[in-house]
């Protein structure tokens, strides 16, 4: 951060030349370049630690990445215009506006290329996150058991009870709803079928056209239940369902 500022402002100026004859370390720029590095970090930061805890924790998606980008580039804005009028005035020089503004769109522009840079991994490792190692708690009565998304097949509700179905055909009761469920899985790995079933990408096993354009889904052979041993898609969520289906993890 330090280098980059030093390159950037001894070419902002002629006088900042180190070749020039009239050349002046821009102590002025260096300091304020370092004071809007540290801001922008705090910025970052805060915004990241508040999109983890509000919409990265339940899943990743590319839209809520582009949301992060723009809101923090967005306060990042805010925060550049009276921050340099301030520091332009403390270091008794004139803001000119054309200035201001090409400064700001460069700031803009590295700021995406370093918050970007510095928060992919984090991204990276919440998305795997969300998709494998996610763990949902069902509480049946008096028992409690968490479950990670990859043992899970589906759930689905008969006679008011929503049951939970691993991957070796045990079944668990459980408390919940299905609208409930549905708010709280990943919807990148969670289809609602219908209103009786919510099924898992990795627990179907062959789907089928049947008329009217519908689609009718066989789970895997461990998963095992009258209630579920075929699952009808409506021919109005067919293609909501094929695009989920047939998107990479």
């Amino acid at each position: 951060m330090a280098i980059f500022s030093l390159v950037v402002n001894h070419l902002a100026t002629r006088d900042s030349f180190p070749n020039s004859e009239s050349y002046r370390f821009p102590i002025e720029g260096f300091l304020s370049s370092i004071v809007l590095f540290i801001l922008i970090g705090i910025i970052a930061g805060l915004n990241f630690k508040y999109y983890k805890k509000k919409h990265f924790s339940k899943k990743v998606e590319t839209f809520a990445i582009i949301r992060f980008m723009t809101s923090t580039l967005g306060f990042i804005t805010i925060m550049y215009i009276p921050v340099n009028i301030i520091i332009d005035i403390v270091a008794g020089g004139q803001t000119v506006f054309y200035y201001l503004l090409i400064g700001l769109v460069l700031t803009l522009l590295v700021s995406f290329i370093f918050v970007g840079l510095w928060y992919a991994q984090d991204i990276y490792s919440l998305y795997k996150l969300s998709i494998k190692d996610a763990e949902i708690t069902i509480d049946s009565g008096t028992k409690i058991t968490k479950l990670t998304y990859e043992n899970i097949g589906c759930f689905y509700s008969e006679n008011k009870i929503v049951y939970t179905v691993q991957n070796d055909g045990t079944i668990i009761n459980t408390d919940f709803t299905l609208n409930e469920l549905e708010e709280k899985i990943n919807d990148q790995l969670f289809f609602r079928a219908n209103r009786q079933v919510i099924i898992h990408k990795d627990a179907i096993d062959q789907i089928e056209k049947i008329e009217n354009g519908k689609l009718q889904i066989r789970l895997k052979a461990l998963i095992e239940d009258d209630a579920i041993a075929k699952i009808n898609i409506s021919r109005y969520k067919r293609n909501e369902f094929l695009n989920w289906y047939q998107n990479e993890i």
